[in-house]
């Protein structure tokens, strides 16, 4: 292997760990929540299924110290992830018209993650809010509930009848931890660095104690 060989693969396997990097953030791997004013101008947050999707959004009822005028966090909208407890407000934009003509009902529940597949991945233990099904012909589907504890919850949207898996369009919601914790991308970030410098730090022990053969010697 000579110079221009270990040099034309190392510039894919370089390019390759800057693309995986580069995807982390389009999948929203370690992208930021909205620190604007407003209805959702920067949160993009889009929640699906294989038949459905909907703009998510998750409000908190801000506290009196949090109602001071320069504060301005306390009218950012979170997605899935929520620092704290409290009375919360809910909204979701539905992208699909069709549903629209379709009554929809809402549940929040509080869960505990089994370690299981879909759809046994969750426990329900209590019921928050149960909301019956009703049109919602403008597409916006508006709730809100006190959630009293820090923990794992999912708010439900019961499709028609609900009858199949899918017509449970499930939001999980995490409550009580910081809505812009990189930590994902982070370990992906490093995952990656990691595999690059072990296969460079390969290829140049290669390059350095493989017996060369006369033609590699040529420059």
């Amino acid at each position: 292997m000579n110079i221009q060989r270990l040099f034309n693969f190392l510039v894919p396997v370089l390019m390759a760990g800057v693309l995986l990097l580069a995807g982390c953030e389009q999948l929203g791997f370690g992208a930021k929540q909205s620190n604007a004013l407003g209805n959702r101008p920067d949160l993009d947050c889009i929640i699906a299924n294989d038949f459905y999707a909907v703009h998510f959004s998750a409000y908190l009822q801000p506290s009196k110290a949090e109602l001071n005028p320069e504060n301005k966090a306390a009218f950012v909208p979170f997605c899935q992830k929520i620092p704290r407890a409290g009375k919360m407000f809910f909204t979701a934009d539905l992208i699909d018209r069709d549903i629209r003509a379709t009554p929809i009902g809402i549940k929040l529940v509080e869960v505990e993650k089994t370690g299981q597949k879909v759809p046994d991945d969750i426990r329900e233990i209590r019921t928050l809010v149960e909301i019956p099904a009703k049109l919602y012909p403008r597409g916006a589907v508006e709730a809100q509930a006190d959630v009293d504890k820090n923990g794992d919850y999912v708010l439900y949207f019961l499709i028609g009848d609900a009858v199949e898996e899918d017509d449970r369009f499930r939001v999980p919601l995490e409550v009580g931890v910081n809505p812009d914790d990189n930590a994902l991308v982070w370990i992906v970030g490093i995952a990656v660095v990691l595999v690059i410098i072990l296969g460079v730090g390969f290829l140049l022990y290669v390059y350095k104690f493989k017996p060369q053969k006369s033609d590699d010697l040529q420059v």
